[in-house]
Order: structure tokens, then sequence, then C-alpha cells
């Protein structure tokens, strides 16, 4: 057997190349094992929001990232008929974290310029096309990953401190660590295209939604000349049926107009099974599940990929914390506490906008003839359908309680612009961060730096000075994943309940 390791991740997709390259970014090492020798051709996601596209800017992809995505122009809920009932636009401009609120793309090609960043990096050794057989963790000594190269047919044992199993919903590290997953009591039958042409589709560029519980549907342009539609797959229906291509030209032809079928490429023509579903166990030991192999959401607000990036964000620091000796073991608990809520609230929002888009006969549709042309003069609905933030965090070992409700504990701090024309992102790093609108005494500048804590002064009229004044604080303590782990107005006292985690030494900050 091998010398160990610091980490094993089971899984080469985005979750497991995104949880390499943030752990590499700390300095962390690691071997990526996947069944595949090369990315997987297939397209599945195609959509991310703004703070996740902020972790794609961390392990920096974002500019390749942006030559191949296109900002969606919003929402049309549509009535079975198509006619709108409703439309909820937004600008395609970047949002308080640096970038559009929602972007559309096609995951083989986000995956390829994942794998070109992960050539880049030395701390991470890929192994494609080996199987992983089993995941033995060995008391409190490492963990013993048992593979096989599928090419060849050669067993071999990897020794690893910590091993994530980043692979997908089907995932063999789940059932290993006596982990299985709990049913939120949604399952919908959809049939997925994907179509690729030169063709000019005249439709509106946002996403559209058929509000239908006879043939629900979902279209969406996802690059130059990419193209997805979702339909509900009725009872006794199966794929065979509706991908004939006369069937699938009827389907589809509400979009493509005169555009004659054979101007259409059919990439992919497939049944998904949308389901709503969460891991009772994320951890066992030194072995932890992330992305699919943790949970499972209907796509209807376009959160399946993005909350495998955030599982990423919210594990590889305290992970790096652990293995260089800055923070207890214990604190790896603080992940499943996190993020387990967050994303269970995000698949129940997904279910439950799903139903009421799909389900109810014709008493539903008769309601959302009613309601939904309502819904957008609503005060607050526009701006609440359209608002990419996510909600906030529980509290946990290293997310104080909240005081308030309007309290910054557990949300995100924005990517605002700093003096110096650079993101908070790219001056802080893989630190902690104290971000304030009050002048900093030689005595607490040097108590950060003794913590690894980057000071972030900024103006009250600056974009964070405003963030603070908001929620009625000074300062707020922001991790390396850019939660704010508490705020106040003693900033010595943000200062002293930051772990003391190892960091690079960054210049202060001037606002």
């Amino acid at each position: 057997m091998s010398a160990t390791v610091p980490v094993v991740i089971v899984g080469a997709g985005p979750t497991g190349v995104t949880a390499a390259l943030l752990l590499a970014g700390h300095g962390v090492r690691s071997v990526l094992l996947d069944r595949w020798a090369d990315v997987y051709p297939r397209p599945r996601a195609v959509h991310l929001d703004d703070e996740v596209y902020r972790i794609l800017h961390r392990i920096g992809v974002h500019e390749q990232f942006a030559a191949i995505s296109r900002p969606a122009e919003g929402l049309r809920l549509l009535a079975p008929d198509h006619r709108v009932l409703a439309e909820f636009r937004r600008g395609t401009a970047a949002g308080v974290h640096g970038h559009p609120q929602a972007n559309m793309f096609d995951q083989p090609e986000l995956e390829r310029l994942l794998r070109r960043r992960l050539a880049e990096e030395p701390l991470v050794t890929l192994r494609g096309d080996v199987e992983v057989t089993g995941v033995d963790p060995d008391g409190d000594g490492p963990v013993r990953v048992r593979l096989v190269d599928r090419a060849s047919g050669t067993e071999e044992t990897l020794s690893a401190r910590y091993v994530l199993g980043c692979d997908g919903a089907n995932s063999t590290v789940r059932p290993l660590i006596g982990s299985t997953m709990r049913d939120l009591g949604f399952a919908q039958r959809w049939l997925v295209v994907d179509v690729d042409t030169d063709a000019v589709l005249d439709a509106w560029e946002g996403v559209h939604q058929v509000c239908d519980p006879h043939r629900a549907a979902t279209y969406m342009r996802v690059g130059r000349r990419r193209y997805r539609w979702e339909f509900r797959l009725l009872p006794g229906e199966t794929v065979a049926e509706l991908s004939a291509p006369e069937t699938l030209h009827r389907l589809v032809r509400p979009w493509t107009g005169e555009v004659p079928f054979t101007a259409l490429t059919v990439t992919r023509c497939a049944e998904y099974t949308f389901r709503a579903q969460v891991a009772d166990r994320w951890r066992a030991g030194p072995v932890l599940l992330l992305g699919d192999a943790a949970h499972l959401t209907p796509p209807f607000i376009g959160q399946g990929m993005g909350a495998g990036l955030r599982d990423a964000a919210n594990l590889t620091w305290k992970l790096a914390a652990v293995l260089a000796g800055s923070l207890p073991q214990t604190v790896l608990d603080s992940y499943e506490a996190e993020r387990r809520p967050h994303v269970t609230s995000l698949i129940r929002l997904a279910t439950v906008i799903g139903r009421a888009m799909t389900e109810g006969g014709e008493i539903g549709n008769l309601l959302r003839r009613v309601v939904a042309p309502r819904l957008a003069y609503l005060p607050g609905f526009r701006a609440k359908v359209l608002d990419s933030a996510t909600p906030p965090l529980p509290r946990s070992a290293l997310r104080q309680r909240r005081p308030s409700p309007r309290s910054l504990h557990g949300r995100l701090c924005p990517n605002a612009l700093l003096g110096d024309d650079r993101r908070f992102d790219d001056v802080v790093g893989p630190c902690f961060a104290v971000v304030t609108v009050r002048a900093l005494s030689t005595e607490v500048a040097g108590a950060a730096r003794r913590h690894g804590v980057v000071p972030v002064p900024v103006d009250p009229a600056s974009a964070l000075g405003r963030w603070l004044r908001r929620a009625g604080v000074d300062a707020a303590l922001v991790r390396p994943d850019r939660t704010v782990m508490t705020s106040g107005d003693d900033v010595a006292a943000l200062v002293a309940r930051a772990p003391r985690v190892r960091c690079a030494d960054l210049p202060p900050v001037t606002s």
C-alpha cells in the first residue's frame, strides 16, 4: 500500500473537481478517482446562480465559464395553450457577488474547463477509468480505499486520512458508510431533450415553464447552439414513443416554429425521474458525502449541481484546517449541521414549486390562470422570485446564533468591489476576514494577523459599509467560504472569536 495521502476524492464530476481545487488552494494534496476515463459526455445540469459562480471564480475558471455560459433573462409562466400567465424579467448585469444572478451552460463544457484547470494544479492527481470497490476506515488510522483499474483489472489499495464521496446519485461510498437516502415525497418522470442547432429559434431567451398537469414542460436556451426541453411523462408513456421524430417535433414546435425538425440535432433524449431525497448520514468518521451522493433535488429552481459545489466550499476549508492541526476534528460535524438543513430547505422549495406548476388537474389550471397574472404585481414578489440569495446557514460550532431576523450570521458576505477596484474574494483569498466600518488600531490589526484574519476596513458609504449598516452592526467576521460567522460592534471581540486557522499573510485592505 502506498504512502498515506491527505484526501482521496471519489468522483471527478463538478463537485469532486471543485473540492480538489479548493483543497489545493489551502495547500492540501488529494487524489481524485473516477470510473470514467474522460468527462461524462451527456449534458445534465444547465443552470447555476451567482453564489455558485463565485465558487468558480475562487478556483480560477470564471473567465472561461463566462465564455461558455449565457445569463438567463428571467422566467415566464405559460398556460397549457402557451399563453403568458406571468413574466419575471431580470437583468443580465453582475449582481452583488460580481456575476449575473442566473447563468445557463452545457455541463460537459463546464467539466472540460474544470479538467483543464485541474491539469494545472500539481497538488491534485486525477486517475480515471478506475472503480472504487471498498472504503474501509481503520479506527483512528487511515482509510483504505480499494479500487480496480477498469482497463487492466489490477486491484489496488490507497491509504488516505480522509475520503470524500462525490460519486453521484448511485454512490458507491454512501452504502459503504451505512448511509441511506431519505425520501422527501416527490418523484416525477420527465423526458429530457437536448438539441444542438445553428437555426435561430424565435423564442424569448428566459426560462419558459408550461404549467399544465397534462403535459408540464420547460424550455431553456442553454448556449449559442444548445437548447433544452423537459416534458413530464404521463403514466404508461415511454421514451421510445415520445422520441419518435414526428412526436418530438410536435412537442417542441411551439418554440421552434417554422424551423424544420431536420435542422435540429438531438444530442440526448432520455427519461429522468426527478426526486427529492437527502441522505440520513453524511459522515462516518473520516469519510464524508458531498453532492448528489448526499442529496437529490428536482430541477425547478436550478440548484442541483450548485448544491454540490456549495458542499465543497463549506467543507474544504474546515478539512484543510483539521489536516493542518488548526482546528479539531469535531468541527467537521458542522458540515452536515450547516449543509443538510440548508439543502433540505431548497429541495422542499423546489418540490413546492414543481407541484404548483405541474399538478392540480383542471382546478389547478383554473387557479393558475387566476393567480399567476397577479403575482407579478404583489409588493416584493417579483424581487423575491428573481432574488438568487439562498437561506442563511443554521447555527453550528462555526456559525454563531442569530440575534435578530436581519442578522448577517450564516449569510454570504457580498463579493463587493473594494477601494483598489479588486473584489473582496480576490483580496481576502482562502482566509478569515473581519469587515468593519471602524478604524482599526494597531493592536487589533496585529491580533487579527495572529489569528490568520485579514482586516478589511471599508467606508460606511461603500457597498460593504451599507451592508453592515443595514444589519445594524459595525463589523462582521467572515469565514473562508464567505459565510458570516458572527457580527457586532466590537471588532476586537470578533477577532478573538476567530479560530486560529493558518493562512497566508495578506496585506491589509484600504477603503
